[in-house]
């Protein structure tokens, strides 16, 4: 595999989170993903780019085998109207593709909203495919000045 470098993995390094990379191969499923990370599948966290208006988008961290509750969302947020951005959309916002959108290094900071069951050692997308960076969800939720609250269900 390339040993390339991404914009989210320049950016955690300059955060100066303590974190892991780890590089695998294709995988199919989240099991498979969670494997090649050594962790359990509800150790990886999804981000989902949610719509609120026009340019107003934010970065939703879930927990791999969780989904996000629109209700929930909408109620936290004020918000009657949430969507998800089509794969172009969501790369132009992000800078990233799907599959790879993490907050690391995006083309802008939109806010964050976590899933409150993201603890201890998680992954999150690293800015490309099969990269992904290990590090304390807590040193993570502070640093994104994530909004910590229930957002999802199983």
């Amino acid at each position: 595999m390339a040993d390339t470098s991404t914009p989210a993995l320049e950016a955690v390094a300059a955060a100066g989170l303590a974190h892991e990379i780890t590089r695998h191969g294709p995988v199919s499923s989240l099991e498979e993903a969670a494997a090649a990370r050594g962790l359990e599948p509800d150790r990886l966290v999804k981000t989902m780019v949610v719509r609120r208006g026009e340019d107003d988008y934010l970065f939703v961290l879930v927990p791999g085998t969780r989904s996000i509750s629109w209700p929930r969302l909408r109620s936290l947020l004020g918000a009657n109207r949430l969507s998800m951005p089509d794969a172009a959309t969501a790369k132009e916002v992000t800078g990233y593709e799907r599959g790879t959108i993490t907050p690391f290094g995006a083309t802008r900071a939109w806010p964050v909203i976590a899933d409150e069951r993201l603890s201890g050692r998680i992954s999150i997308g690293g800015g490309g495919h099969g990269i992904g960076l290990t590090l304390d969800a807590a040193d993570l939720l502070t640093h994104l000045q994530a909004t910590v609250a229930d957002v999802t269900d199983a």
